[in-house]
């Protein structure tokens, strides 16, 4: 499948320092591609000379083999980031948001006002159509960000942070609605700290560190490098009954007299420990992840 963003070499200094180191990065057409960063990276910088908000200092951006620096306008329309700052007329209508922002793009203010209404509706918004925008909670806010980024219709969608300070059910309910956009045919790429959107959602996925980029793979094999998963455990007879050689194997720590952490190596089977512990008459009353996996390898390569 054909590139849809190119990034070769690319470098961006400052008088004082460096904050790109020779970025390397090409992301398909239809891909949902994820950009993790360790803080102060690079991620906002490499945004922002794709979106023409920062200079680079040297070589090559493409979006759909346009070279932003020949043909901005043009790369522009194909490129919409969803920031995670507020950065509409509070004052505005939410119903006229998005309908300005397609003027910006020659859309005919009647499509504008149909294609705005079915975002609004898809978005769970519509009731609050004719409220200001200061009106609206910080998730319906957010939810605005990305009403006005899509009533132009552009091919690349960046989200940065998009379900941040957003509660547990409005957040599914908002994975759903951008998986739906990707299978539409747009590409999405997708910056997060909620490490569990880039495991649910995304297909690649880029790690940045120290101004580069220090893993580029797809999701699927970031998290085959994983070989260990944590559980928290819950039982009232536990500690009486296993024995050491069980402790030993699977790493066993003491939390508190209810509960206890084990460690899974990926080749044993939860179901064999569940079955152990029945040998055992250890009655297990809850358990849960104690990390996603992702955030754990995150964390590891990061420290490398």
């Amino acid at each position: 499948m054909e590139n849809i963003i190119e990034i070769k070499w690319l470098i961006k200094e400052y008088s004082w320092k460096k904050v790109l180191k020779g970025i390397d990065l090409e992301i398909k057409k239809g891909d949902f591609f994820a950009l993790l960063w360790h803080n102060g990276a690079g991620k906002t910088t490499t945004i922002n000379i794709l979106t023409n908000l920062v200079k680079k200092t040297s070589w090559k951006v493409k979006v759909w083999w346009i070279d932003i620096d020949n043909d901005f306008s043009s790369a522009r329309k194909k490129i919409w980031v969803v920031p995670q700052e507020f950065n509409f007329d509070v004052f505005a209508k939410v119903k006229d948001i998005p309908v300005i922002q397609a003027g910006y793009y020659g859309i005919d203010k009647e499509k504008a006002k149909q294609k705005t209404e079915e975002l609004l509706k898809k978005l769970w918004l519509w009731e609050k159509r004719n409220a200001k925008a200061k009106e609206l909670s910080w998730g319906m806010k957010r939810r605005l960000m990305i009403v006005r980024a899509l009533v132009h219709n552009p091919e690349v969608l960046i989200l940065d942070e998009p379900t941040a300070w957003v509660d547990v059910d409005l957040r599914k309910s908002m994975w759903e609605f951008i998986k739906e956009l990707n299978k539409s045919g747009m590409t999405i790429i997708l910056t997060t700290h909620y490490l569990e959107e880039v495991e649910e959602l995304c297909k690649n996925v880029a790690i940045l560190d120290k101004w580069k980029i220090i893993e580029n793979t797809s999701v699927k094999k970031l998290l085959s490098k994983t070989n260990e998963e944590s559980f928290i455990f819950t039982s009232k007879n536990w500690y009486q009954n296993l024995e050491k050689d069980f402790i030993r194997k699977y790493s066993l720590k003491e939390i508190d007299e209810n509960d206890f952490e084990l460690t899974i190596k990926i080749e044993d089977s939860i179901n064999e420990v569940f079955r152990e512990f029945d040998k055992k008459d250890i009655t297990i009353t809850s358990f849960r992840n104690k990390t996603n996996r992702l955030e754990a390898l995150f964390m590891k390569i990061i420290k490398k």
